[in-house]
């Protein structure tokens, strides 16, 4: 896996990902930026959470569930007042939309990707961070 990260100017950078997909990474005003872009530990937590929900998808699809939608939604706290400001604790809640599922398969779902799959998640508890999650399910009309 590669990345090509380029400066644009002030605190403002394009990375582009070896798969040719490019992303304006800027800080905030206050640090010299133009906020024409997330900053790099909200991209950070946007990988962990499009991880885990590829999993979560993944994992239902293969057990035969007729999912229709997942949302995941990630809060984090950082370390205050240090450098480096890391993440200490991340949860996940995936709202997970589907017909006829079964609660225990999603409940399996979300376990297995924290547990076992999701490599953000992994690293970053191995790391230190404590990671949380739950779910809700929702019956399509």
């Amino acid at each position: 896996m590669k990345a090509d990260i380029r400066w644009q100017g002030e605190v403002c950078f394009e990375a582009e990902s070896g798969s040719g997909h490019v992303v304006r990474v800027d800080g905030p005003p206050d640090h010299g930026g133009q906020n024409q872009g997330p900053r790099p530990m909200e991209l950070m937590l946007m990988g962990l959470g499009t991880c885990s929900s590829f999993d979560v998808v993944h994992i239902l699809k293969k057990s035969r569930q007729d999912v229709t939608d997942c949302r995941c939604q990630l809060e984090a706290e950082r370390a205050e007042d240090e450098v480096p400001a890391v993440f200490t604790r991340i949860h996940l809640h995936f709202t997970v939309r589907g017909r006829g599922m079964k609660e225990n398969l999603v409940a399996r779902a979300v376990s297995l990707s924290a547990d076992k799959y999701c490599s953000a998640s992994i690293m970053l508890a191995r790391g230190g961070v404590e990671i949380s999650h739950s779910y809700t399910l929702e019956e399509e009309a």
